[in-house]
């Protein structure tokens, strides 16, 4: 059976200071029904298999999805030392203006890992969103300072550190811990007021699924949970990123009102 045609282009857009971010738009072969914006995790880019999966898969059944690197990683500018959870949630909201000037406003926002929580806060300030997914999310923004904590006193003592991060080496700066520390997310969820769709894993390694448990609980309706048996964090199988896309297009379908349709009915 032959897939679905999408067309890939790259979407190059720029950051509350003016520098330039990268980004590759997966679009349908046919008008898309909805456009989404597509958040990676804490120090990976736009090219990781779950992103390019789910984008590629979801512009298979119709939705325009947006990945981009956020300022400092993959192939954006800017100094990724200099960067926190506040210029995460800005970049959304930069590349969400962008779609929308060049196309349509997003309806709906996909993120995964900490890109998952940053589109629940970012979703706040978009008010054309209808939809928020979110995969392998933690509860706070915090949670990812476990990856570098015997790092956190020389970081507070010389406001910085060279930290290994998937074998990569990262700046991770006091103004960075800092700066999530001050983001409580289960604070905010009450006053979201969009559709949440919560996709985890009980295998995930990474983020416990405890964490799913704590957003659903903190959310408002419509709220819905999908749990990812035998997934891992990074959705390395190509069979849990397509299980996860079909969801997803399938969900968005049935929430999501489409310009000049009135409702979905």
């Amino acid at each position: 059976m032959n897939r679905p045609v999408i067309r890939r282009e790259k979407f190059t857009f720029t950051n509350q200071n003016g520098e330039d971010l990268a980004g590759l738009l997966e679009l349908p072969e046919t008008e898309p029904f909805a456009y989404a914006l597509f958040a990676h995790c804490f120090t990976c880019s736009k090219n990781i298999g779950a992103a390019s999966r789910v984008s590629r898969m979801l512009a298979e059944r119709g939705v325009a999805v947006l990945r981009f690197d956020f300022t400092g990683l993959g192939n954006s500018e800017g100094d990724f030392a200099n960067t926190n959870f506040t210029s995460n949630v800005q970049d959304l909201i930069s590349a969400a203006n962008a779609i929308q000037n060049r196309f349509c406003a997003p309806s709906m926002l996909l993120g995964h890992s900490l890109g998952g929580t940053a589109v629940l806060f970012a979703a706040r300030d978009l008010p054309d969103v209808q939809a928020v997914v979110t995969v392998a999310a933690p509860s706070e923004p915090e949670h990812v300072t476990h990856l570098f904590a015997h790092h956190h006193q020389s970081i507070y003592d010389d406001g910085f550190a060279e930290v290994n991060l998937a074998d990569r080496q990262f700046t991770i700066t006091r103004q960075f811990l800092e700066d999530i520390a001050e983001h409580s997310l289960l604070d905010n969820l009450h006053n979201m007021h969009k559709a949440l769709l919560i996709m985890h894993s009980p295998e995930d390694e990474v983020v416990d699924i405890i964490h799913a448990k704590s957003i659903f609980n903190a959310a408002n309706y419509p709220k819905s949970f999908i749990s990812l048996d035998g997934a891992d964090h990074l959705l390395t199988l190509t069979k849990d990123a397509d299980y996860v896309a079909k969801i997803i297009a399938t969900w968005a379908e049935r929430i999501i009102v489409s310009p000049g349709t009135g409702n979905t009915d």
